[in-house]
């Protein structure tokens, strides 16, 4: 995990709750909250120092939306961390609790925590519901308590909580509320996940999950075991073949909505959407063996994909 700067000491941290000392003394909440300018702060750091690919991200995004995207940034980015960082379930599922008080509080008008006093003017602005942020929430609860999914129906009932918001978040700060773009919306976004879930097969393993879906590993032949032993067979790789194939089909059922929104979200959509697609053409180029050998996009390869992204913007 990344290291994060000091916070201001105006605001001071709770840290007894069991749970939150495996996380920066950032996370806990506070014993009372800090201004607006020190929660907008905060999200500012969180988002710049957590994930490069966001901060080039926001190169593209209009002046007056970048700090509602990093308020909603440094949401998604505690909340999965407080599903997948903590090694313990029922610690998990405790430190989400309290999380969901805080967003609760803040719908309510009454938050400590920065993230929620950040959040109070974005979720004004744009008249977010707040399932977009509570979903999330039940796909990190999930997480503590489904660590196999038997049908690719099933796998998409977990992406609807655990991608899906994002987009819809997104959406919402750019001025979409229509059914019609989170539809579409919905089609990139688990085309993302996807993508991630096949990339990182070792390494969910390692946590105790499987998100392939049962029911293709036994049309494959494929076990377990081979999954735990890190065996690439034959069967294995017809799988990943097939999962590939699937999720670029998603991908392509979200690009039209690159044409349904403004330039500088269509951007944003293109960039990452191309980022996931690469995700899966490297898992081509390595015959799809996944196991053992994480697929990873190059450098070049990512700076070519931003470039592109600028060319169009600028153009």
């Amino acid at each position: 995990m990344s290291s994060m700067a000091s916070r201001s000491h105006t605001a001071p941290v709770h840290t007894s709750a069991a749970g939150w000392s495996n996380f920066p003394s950032e996370y806990a909440v506070p014993d009372r909250a800090p201004s607006d300018e020190e929660a907008r702060q905060y999200c500012r750091r969180l988002a710049r120092t957590h994930y490069e690919n966001f901060s080039v991200a926001t190169w593209f995004l209009p002046q007056r939306l970048r700090q509602h995207f990093f308020n909603v940034y440094a949401y998604c980015r505690i909340s999965d961390d407080l599903g997948d960082e903590t090694g313990d379930a029922e610690t998990s599922l405790r430190l989400l609790d309290e999380w969901e008080a805080e967003l609760d509080a803040g719908y309510a008008g009454h938050p400590r925590h920065p993230v929620f006093v950040a959040l109070a003017d974005t979720i004004r602005e744009f008249e977010i519901p707040k399932h977009e942020f509570s979903d999330l929430l039940t796909a990190f609860r999930q997480d503590q308590k489904v660590t196999r999914y038997e049908s690719f129906d099933n796998l998409l009932g977990y992406c609807r909580y655990s991608a899906n918001p994002v987009g819809h978040l997104v959406l919402y700060l750019c001025g979409y509320r229509d059914a019609e773009r989170q539809q579409l919306s919905d089609y990139s976004c688990t085309a993302l996940q996807l993508a991630n879930f096949w990339q990182d097969v070792t390494l969910d393993y390692a946590k105790g999950r499987i998100y392939l879906p049962l029911g293709d590993l036994r049309q494959y032949g494929v076990s377990e075991e081979d999954i735990a032993r890190q065996q690439n067979t034959l069967a294995f790789r017809e799988m990943m073949r097939f999962e590939v194939d699937r999720a670029r089909d998603w991908f392509r059922r979200g690009l039209p909505l690159v044409g349904k929104v403004d330039h500088d979200l269509a951007t944003d959509i293109e960039l990452f959407s191309r980022g996931g697609q690469e995700v899966l053409n490297a898992i081509e180029r390595q015959a799809f063996s996944v196991l053992g050998l994480r697929p990873a996009i190059s450098r070049r390869r990512k700076l070519a994909l931003v470039a592109r992204a600028a060319l169009v913007k600028f153009l």
